[in-house]
């Protein structure tokens, strides 16, 4: 009870994928320049990676050209390396942590910060400086012995 196997369609009946036209040749550009941030920005993706070959339509040439630029361009600065996605999160189904907007989100340096604003600067340097003043002045005594 094999299935049967269909014959693949004749070579003249098979539809031929479409070339992609490259924006270099139909826009006549000869040189790719790595400060043409424009036409650069037309091959990379929205998360800023550099688009294929075969979903730009350019020949290897071309390619190996506009990878060149916006490498050179990324080092430049004129362009980004990555672009970062932000992403809603729905909220899941059996999470215990409850809602953030409900917790207090205060961060545990500013309660440290505060305990140290009570004891006062001036009384800390206050402190040292006595603890200073104290061994100068032990220094000096043995001195004039």
């Amino acid at each position: 009870m094999a299935r049967e196997r269909r014959k693949p369609a004749p070579a003249d009946k098979r539809r031929a994928p479409k070339k992609k036209q490259s924006i270099l040749s139909s826009e006549r550009v000869d040189y790719i320049d790595y400060k043409d941030v424009n036409l650069l920005r037309r091959f990379m993706s929205e998360r800023a990676k550099i688009r294929a070959r075969r979903v730009n339509g350019n020949d290897q040439q071309q390619q190996a050209a506009i990878a060149r630029a916006i490498k050179v361009s990324r080092e430049m600065a004129l362009l980004p390396y990555s672009v970062r996605q932000v992403t809603s999160r729905s909220k899941g189904k059996g999470r215990d942590r409850g809602d953030r907007e409900e917790r207090d989100l205060e961060a545990p340096d500013t309660r440290v910060r505060e305990s140290y604003e009570t004891e006062s600067d001036n009384d800390l340097e206050l402190a040292v400086f006595e603890e200073f003043a104290d061994a100068s002045a032990v220094a000096d005594g043995e001195e004039d012995r």
